[in-house]
């Protein structure tokens, strides 16, 4: 998936540990080869190939996801989409754009973006894109469904604790050796060096987006790398975003959310959600919390 995952398991023997992060991987590479677009060969490939030509059969398994993904679209009003990938590409973070994209061109890159035009066929499983050149991919999703799978083999196997981290993407199961809950840092977005908090964690998923490593900036203004599938511009206004709930998929889908619909509107969202907490940095580095959270700041000298 073009990411680092780490994988650390609480065993009585290095030997057993070993087998169980072996499967593990091997588990996050089939579902690599289910949903990645840029395999040729896989499932989603073949949706894409087919927009606007044919409905795809697909596994059980890749049609449950893009379901729950078109529940997310409809639940956070399109700023998750899962269509993103027919966006023309226009915006570039590597430090070569001198110039913001204009609005006619921002206007046309979003043209075949849309979840409404992804039909599913529950009955004969199939998976349809109704514009021709229309392309689906998780990226906002994928790596916190990996994240799961391979928890739920590992806890199928009787791994009683332990985390997966995929980039950042954390799922979590059981206590530490000595007893006490896992521990996640919450990273200052202007600084990678320094955490501004630590929260214990049990049994649930933990996933940041941030705009401190992607993003351009043009007439004062930090545009980062997460763009808003209905409008084709990138958010502005978050530094980072930290959701914890049950599910990494979950998590990494609406940690994206929040960055799209800005400050006020995300917490507003995440507010109704029962289960789900947030904690933002805003684009004047204040730290803003959910409800139900509690944060112990550090001071960084």
């Amino acid at each position: 998936m073009g990411s680092r995952f780490d994988i650390s398991v609480v065993e009585q023997d290095s030997i057993t540990a070993q087998n169980h992060i072996d499967m593990a991987v091997q588990e996050i590479s089939r579902i690599e080869k289910l949903i990645s677009s840029w395999d040729k060969n896989s499932q989603t490939s073949t949706i894409n190939k087919n927009a606007g030509i044919k409905p795809v059969i697909v596994d059980n398994e890749l049609f449950q996801l893009i379901q729950r993904a078109i529940k997310i679209s409809k639940l956070t009003d399109g700023a998750f989409d899962i269509s993103y990938a027919s966006m023309d590409k226009i915006w570039f973070f590597d430090g070569s754009m001198t110039a913001m994209p204009s609005k006619e061109n921002i206007k046309k890159s979003v043209k075949k973006v849309g979840y409404k035009n992804i039909i599913l066929d529950e009955t004969k499983q199939t998976v349809f894109l109704k514009l021709k050149g229309m392309k689906i991919g998780f990226g906002a999703i994928g790596k916190g469904y990996a994240a799961d799978k391979a928890k739920t083999l590992l806890q199928s196997k009787g791994v009683t604790a332990g985390i997966i981290n995929a980039s950042g993407d954390l799922n979590t199961w059981g206590k530490q050796p000595d007893g006490k809950d896992w521990m996640v840092a919450i990273v200052n977005p202007l600084n990678k060096t320094k955490v501004f908090s630590w929260m214990p964690i049990y049994n649930s998923a933990v996933v940041t987006s941030g705009n401190y490593e992607k993003y351009v900036q043009f007439n004062n203004t930090l545009y980062t790398h997460i763009i808003d599938p209905r409008t084709g511009y990138p958010a502005t206004g978050i530094l980072s975003a930290t959701i914890f709930t049950k599910t990494a998929e979950l998590a990494d889908a609406l940690a994206t959310s929040i960055f799209v619909m800005g400050t006020q509107t995300g917490l507003d969202f995440i507010n109704q959600l029962h289960g789900v907490e947030c904690i933002i940095v805003d684009g004047d580095n204040n730290i803003l919390t959910s409800k139900n959270i509690e944060l112990n700041t550090i001071k960084n000298d």
